[in-house]
């Protein structure tokens, strides 16, 4: 059920007709109640339309349902494209009977393109009247472009003997690199029926983003349009300002949405784990670990099952961090390739392990201090090659 799984969430996804292959394009989602907001989007200096008039929007902290347009990301569209955006908002929230305001829009898909509005718009009054609990399923395949799956993630959690529920769905397959505020295209959404004023839903996901959706990676390059957006309508009565396990609920969702668009990117067959320990502080372990994971010469060697010591070492030289070669240890697939700066001669045990499939896991433990980090990524494949060739995607 995905965003329909708390309380007085409504959902659905429409054919609206801005997909080639004529699938599921529109979703729509909508709270019964009114909710609060907060959010995340990209650093890039190109921003998308909807972020662009998202931005402001979710800064009052209140908002009551989104529109997702899948198949034209509305990027690079000039003052058209806002325009555009906030024309399609006004007629969602007409449809749906709520503030202008208070609705938000997002779309995915090929970046210079104007969205067709006059069909989004007989979409929107499609998807209004088919808006349901159960169209959680629908929602989460509208949004899909490259995507071979929907994403989709529900916790449900016991706070003061009360249960809440946080529910999200999530797009992306290619141009995975989120780096996002706070601290494919990919985007996420959250929503939950615990009343949560706009700060607490800021600290949640101020909590959760950067080792999430900011610690991961399917080909190093960064969106114009990622956005990450949680709502909560306050449907249960649980008020949960200080409540951790909220908290830890949001985490959780992300944190399994994270790993299925990793799973799924674009040609991939393996996620592979990036683990940096014994930094001088945690922010060195993330830029050792982000370097080994963007690295196409790694991915392109964990792809053909190579227990590459060279592909990693190489990686970490370039890292914005502290480094000592002589404390370097590095494992892969569990095998220690290196110790105390010296390779260990493992290389074919730690490849013959690699071959067996599933994660593959890299370890590096820079002997320097307690700081760790850990960031996803996946393999590098021909089929990665092959599918970005082609102009239709």
């Amino acid at each position: 059920m995905s965003v329909t799984a708390a309380d007085g969430w409504l959902a659905a996804g429409v054919r609206a007709g801005t997909k080639p292959s004529g699938e599921l394009d529109l979703a729509l989602v909508v709270s019964s109640h009114p909710a609060s907001v907060a959010g995340a989007f990209t650093t890039s200096r190109v921003p998308s339309a909807h972020v662009q008039v998202c931005k402001p929007r979710v800064a009052t902290g209140l908002a009551r349902g989104f529109l997702v347009s899948a198949g034209i990301a509305n990027a690079f569209t000039g003052e058209a494209g806002v325009d555009d955006t906030i024309r399609l908002c006004a007629a969602a929230a007409d449809a749906t009977g709520i503030g202008a305001d208070e609705m938000l829009m997002c779309a995915t898909g090929t970046i210079g393109p104007r969205l067709p509005v006059d069909v989004l718009l007989a979409g929107i009054e499609e998807a209004s009247k088919a808006l349901s609990v159960d169209g959680g399923d629908d929602a989460s395949r509208a949004i899909m472009t490259t995507d071979t799956t929907p994403k989709t993630a529900v916790r449900t959690i016991d706070v003061g003997g009360t249960y809440i529920t946080v529910g999200g769905m999530a797009k992306g397959a290619g141009m995975i690199a989120p780096t996002m505020e706070p601290q494919g295209t990919l985007l996420v959404f959250l929503t939950t029926d615990a009343a949560a004023d706009p700060a607490t839903l800021r600290r949640a996901l101020t909590a959760s983003v950067p080792t999430t959706f900011n610690a991961i990676s399917v080909d190093g390059c960064m969106s114009t349009s990622d956005t990450v957006l949680l709502l909560a309508n306050g449907a249960s009565g649980v008020d949960v300002h200080d409540s951790d396990a909220f908290v830890d609920a949001v985490h959780g969702v992300l944190a399994d949405l994270a790993y299925k668009v990793v799973a799924d990117g674009e040609g991939a067959t393996r996620v592979i784990r990036v683990v940096v320990n014994g930094a001088a502080d945690e922010s060195d372990a993330r830029e050792a670990a982000r370097e080994v994971a963007s690295s196409a010469l790694l991915k392109s060697a964990v792809w053909g099952n190579d227990a590459n010591l060279g592909r990693i070492v190489q990686a970490l030289g370039q890292a914005d961090c502290k480094l000592d070669p002589d404390r370097l240890t590095v494992a892969m697939a569990g095998i220690e390739l290196s110790r105390g700066g010296l390779e260990t001669g493992r290389r074919d045990e730690a490849a013959a392990k690699l071959a067996q499939g599933g994660e593959a896991l890299i370890e590096c433990d820079l002997g320097l201090g307690a700081g760790s980090f850990t960031f996803l990524t996946c393999d590098l494949t021909p089929d990665y090659v092959k599918f970005n060739a082609d102009y239709t995607t």
